[in-house]
């Protein structure tokens, strides 16, 4: 532990974010860099307490206090050390992370937490500055080929894992860049991709081979990689949007949203968009959906110049504070977020049930038909809604995005041609990563259904082990701390 009374001392501070006038004019990231002397006194903040809970909420297990007590110190190549030891890509998480392990932080039961996201990305950035993030090729191979469907963050983190291990490593990626969720899912002011590619041009000088517009089960056959490859690690993510079914779904103007996020990406990266162009300039846009990616595109929206931007959200209103008889520390707080992107313009309403989307005469959405919920418990004894009378009418909305989350793997494909079974949930069935297909792996959200980024990489960890553990007999690869139950998981 580093300054005993850090904690007492200092108060949580965190990054400045630009002023939203001029950040709305580009796609930079939000926030200004703290001092390293600031990051410093907050790594001073962390208790060294007994029981780090916070390693707990954390999926990867990131050993925090100790890098916390690196960075106090100012080793920052020790706590490059300690963090690249469970993370694969901190500069991606102390970005897009919404921090489960600060919502764990043992300082939070009655002060704010450390800011562990924030130091995290502060070490990263360090390790890349002073040459301590570099390439680091394994010095012997074993001469087994695997195949990894899919670059997202699981599909990277798998891939990244096997290469330590010494296999030979080959990402197949439909689209025409690396990345997946992380290239065309996220948003630049969130993740700018230079910081994406950077890791990558580490990962191809440590030997790992990336193929785009190689859409397996399309133009590349499935049964190709299983006579190239002794195994194969599917991480194609739960890229199949939820859908809103209403009446007027076909008017012009609703899309889902990623159609929306992942065009606006290609604009950034420079690509001209040549048909079925989305843009919120000059419009009333409606987002359906409150999470992360309905935020995402609020904040693309303002920046296109949008008219308005209503979000509305089939929940509740969650509450300003934590409430500690259901939903006490260290569970992840069932409270109110506020975004960047919220910050910069938005009307926000809760409680609201999508009725029928509305157009003119030429087939263009021209509003959505609403009606006001009240949620509580029926007389079953299950939570539910019903409709307030008097309270339906129109938000008027030239463009409505549908942010409500997603259905599993997108059927077709290595799916399909495989015939691998799904579960009840449209995700890929599997025993210790393996699918229903003798090696045939899967990991991330295609595995285990839509998550966080987070999770997505220490999926892609875990299941780079069961693979080579498979090849091998065992695995040196890191392992992760599976004695304690992850906060909000399932026992």
């Amino acid at each position: 532990m580093g300054q005993i009374d850090g904690f007492m001392k200092f108060d949580r501070e965190m990054p400045k974010s630009r002023d939203p006038k001029e950040r709305l004019n580009d796609y930079k990231e939000v926030y200004n860099p703290l001092d390293k002397e600031k990051v410093k006194q907050q790594a001073a903040r962390c208790m060294d307490c007994g029981v780090p809970f916070c390693h707990n909420g954390c999926p990867l297990g990131n050993i925090i206090p100790e890098f916390n007590d690196a960075v106090y110190s100012g080793k920052w190549e020790e706590a490059i050390k300690i963090l690249s030891s469970t993370n694969n890509f901190p500069e991606f998480t102390g970005r897009i992370c919404p921090a489960p392990c600060e919502a764990s932080c043992v300082l939070s039961i009655n002060n704010k937490p450390v800011t562990i996201e924030y130091i995290e990305k502060t070490i990263a950035e360090q390790g890349y500055e002073k040459g301590y993030i570099k390439a680091n090729p394994p010095k012997t191979r074993t001469g087994k080929r695997v195949a990894v469907v899919g670059s997202g963050p699981a599909g990277l983190a798998a891939a990244a894992q096997l290469n330590k291990a010494g296999h030979w490593v080959t990402v197949f990626e439909r689209s025409d860049r690396i990345g997946g969720l992380l290239r065309y899912g996220i948003p630049d002011f969130k993740l700018e991709k230079y910081v994406l590619d950077r890791r990558l041009r580490l990962m191809e000088q440590e030997g790992i081979v990336f193929r785009t517009n190689a859409h397996v089960g399309v133009n590349i056959s499935a049964k190709h990689l299983q006579d190239e490859f002794d195994a194969i690690v599917m991480c194609g993510g739960a890229s199949a949007p939820r859908d809103l079914p209403i009446p007027g779904r076909q008017f012009k103007g609703v899309h889902f949203a990623m159609e929306f996020l992942s065009q606006q990406n290609k604009r950034v990266a420079g690509d001209k968009i040549f048909s079925n162009e989305i843009l919120a300039t000059d419009k009333n846009v409606l987002v359906i959906g409150g999470g992360d990616t309905g935020s995402d595109c609020v904040g693309t929206s303002n920046r296109h110049g949008a008219k308005s931007v209503t979000q509305i959200e089939l929940l509740a209103k969650p509450p300003l504070t934590r409430n500690e008889a259901s939903n006490p520390w260290p569970l992840w707080p069932m409270v109110l977020m506020t975004s960047s992107s919220h910050e910069e313009g938005v009307t926000r309403q809760w409680a609201i049930l999508t009725k029928e989307f509305l157009g003119d005469n030429s087939g263009r959405l021209t509003g959505l038909k609403v009606v006001d919920i009240k949620w509580g418990v029926n007389a079953q004894g299950k939570m539910g809604f019903e409709e307030i009378a008097g309270t339906e009418r129109i938000i008027p909305c030239e463009l409505a995005f549908l942010a409500i989350g997603f259905t599993g793997a997108e059927k077709g494909g290595i799916v399909d041609e495989l015939k691998i079974e799904l579960d009840e949930r449209g995700n890929i069935k599997s025993n210790n990563y393996m699918s229903s297909v003798e090696g045939v792996f899967s990991a991330g959200d295609m595995r285990r259904g839509q998550s966080l980024v987070v999770w997505a990489i220490s999926e892609g960890r875990e299941a780079a082990r069961a693979v080579d553990t498979w090849l091998m007999g065992s695995s040196n690869l890191e392992a992760k701390d599976e004695s304690f139950v992850h906060i909000g998981e399932e026992a």
